[in-house]
């Protein structure tokens, strides 16, 4: 149960629960206050008289949820700093010592099974509102994580680790924020026994080469190159056989079952 989860007749938690499951389902901008009072079976008075607006109502909601986190990582990052002493941690321990922190919370009753999905939201959410205030209240944590990965990653200009750890929690986001995550971690941990260390060290393995793959391989960019050559002479064949199979009017043949990453990539 959240921390906040409402008692019978405890309408400040209706609020609180109500805008969480909305705002981790539709967004900051998705949600309205007549959806949030309608899922808490409150009138919209309630939420003028607790909270004053929806700003304040999602600024309390936010607060509640990530005020500890984010004190749980600053305390896990000054230990784990201490212990490493003068040797810099890699990246994959420092995004380690974010997400440790997220998923405890999410085991213990003061997260809940739903913490994590409103971490996914909280990072991936592109409104203005939740921008400016993961800015205002947690820029110093920020920072703190930003030099451990600067040390991590000397090579880098600060302004290219600034642009690569934003798609990679951007990438992270994805998943946390997925309605399909449990599958997709039991997907990742591909038939061993699911667990927090197993789930977290697979995913940290998928996100770290976002911060340390060369962005300036020739190679690389040459094979991209000739692929988007061949790429007209691709779709023109496409487009004959689309015609073809069109006139011949035939009817579709059962597809075989597909894994979870070939269904993603045709759309089943």
């Amino acid at each position: 149960m959240n921390s906040h989860s409402p008692i019978p007749g405890n309408t400040r938690g209706r609020l609180l629960e109500a805008a969480e499951l909305l705002f981790v389902k539709h967004g900051y901008e998705g949600m309205s206050l007549r959806q949030i009072t309608s899922h808490a079976k409150v009138n919209l008075a309630a939420v003028n008289y607790h909270f004053g607006s929806k700003e304040a109502l999602v600024q309390e909601l936010l607060s509640a949820r990530l005020d500890r986190l984010n004190q749980e990582r600053l305390a896990l990052l000054s230990l784990c700093e201490a212990r490493y002493g003068e040797n810099a941690m890699d990246a994959a321990a420092v995004f380690g010592v974010l997400f440790v922190p997220a998923v405890r919370i999410s085991r213990d009753r003061t997260g809940g099974m739903g913490f994590m999905r409103l971490l996914g939201r909280v990072y991936s959410d592109p409104s203005q509102f939740i921008r400016d205030y993961l800015h205002e209240h947690y820029q110093p944590i920020y920072e703190r994580f930003f030099e451990a990965f600067a040390r991590a990653l000397p090579h880098l200009s600060r302004n290219e680790l600034g642009m690569r750890l934003h798609f990679a929690l951007k990438a992270l986001s994805g998943v946390l924020a997925s309605e399909d995550m449990d599958e997709l971690i039991s997907a990742l941990c591909m038939g061993e026994p699911v667990s927090d260390s197993l789930m977290l060290a697979r995913l940290i393995a998928f996100v770290s080469p976002i911060l340390t793959v060369p962005f300036d391989n020739r190679e690389h960019i040459r094979g991209v190159e000739q692929i988007m050559e061949m790429a007209a002479a691709a779709a023109q064949a496409a487009e004959s056989k689309v015609q073809a199979d069109g006139a011949s009017s035939g009817s579709r043949k059962p597809r075989g079952i597909l894994p979870l990453w070939a269904e993603k990539v045709v759309g089943t």
